[in-house]
């Protein structure tokens, strides 16, 4: 009995240790958001890009676009780009705004709210998620292929390849954060990868730093999770069968989850916080 007690107080205490962070709901839009797959939030968090599949995910049928929010969670311009097939993650380097669209890479210029380019990835199936780094390089992920594209001067090539559901990326200093399935890889300018988590209990959607190498990662059928440094995992919230949780959008200043809630319709924003 002793031995049992010891072990359940143990598990317990393993267990507190690791949950120490939780989320407090803000708020939920109340417009209907047609399909909403990603969440980008302005630099200075006064409005957020939200992309609209509108229809199936897989089609080219024009009915996509992108939307502004304000902060608070109000619908500031639900047309702001139209005419997109299936919009998903999305990316800003300066003044323009790259967006995963099937097949192809739409780049936005932001001031003008006008579509400049459509960059085609050959071969390509099912673009995903994108992200930039400081040099200006746009990585797009192709879940469909398992292929993590690079656009250089507007030229995309092969960046990674046998990358298994590959879906989010994240650009950070000299490093590429791939979300593998249920795995996060490492991945340092010369490909090399170190696996940081093989835990996620289903396949990895949105991926946003915390800070000091935390992330949180989001997994579509209803997880969010926030990973530690040390590879330690706590599952913040599982919605599974209730609301789906696509590619988060994150503000550190504000400490604020943007997500996107993809069949309900809808932006949820929500306080990480430190229980």
């Amino acid at each position: 009995m002793k031995n049992t007690l010891a072990i359940l107080a143990l598990s317990l205490c393993s267990y507190s240790a690791h949950a120490q962070h939780q989320l407090e709901k803000l708020w939920e839009s109340n417009e209907q958001l047609p399909v909403p797959e990603s969440v980008l939030p302005t630099a200075n968090a006064k409005q957020l890009y939200v992309s609209l599949i509108d229809g199936s995910g897989t089609e080219k049928d024009g009915k996509g676009g992108v939307a502004v929010l304000n902060s608070d969670g109000s619908l500031k311009n639900a047309t702001w780009i139209e005419g997109l097939n299936a919009p998903k993650g999305m990316a800003q380097h300066g003044n323009l705004l790259y967006v995963a669209d099937i097949t192809d890479v739409v780049v936005i210029d932001i001031k003008k709210g006008k579509v400049l380019k459509k960059i085609a990835i050959a071969d390509s199936k099912f673009l995903n998620d994108v992200t930039a780094d400081a040099k200006g390089r746009i990585f797009v992920s192709d879940s469909r292929e398992h292929k993590v594209h690079v656009i250089e001067n507007d030229q995309p090539s092969l960046y990674l390849d046998g990358v298994n559901n590959v879906n989010g990326l994240k650009s950070i200093g000299d490093f590429l954060y791939v979300l593998a399935g249920k795995e996060l890889w490492k991945v340092d300018q010369q490909k090399n990868k170190t696996v940081i988590t093989d835990k996620l209990e289903e396949n990895g959607d949105g991926i946003e730093p915390v800070g000091n190498d935390d992330f949180l990662i989001t997994c579509w059928p209803g997880l969010i999770y926030y990973l530690g440094a040390d590879g330690s995992l706590e599952q913040l919230l599982d919605t599974r069968g209730k609301m789906n949780t696509a590619d988060l959008g994150y503000d550190p200043a504000k400490k604020t989850l943007y997500v996107p809630t993809f069949n309900s319709n809808s932006v949820v924003a929500y306080k990480l916080v430190k229980k």
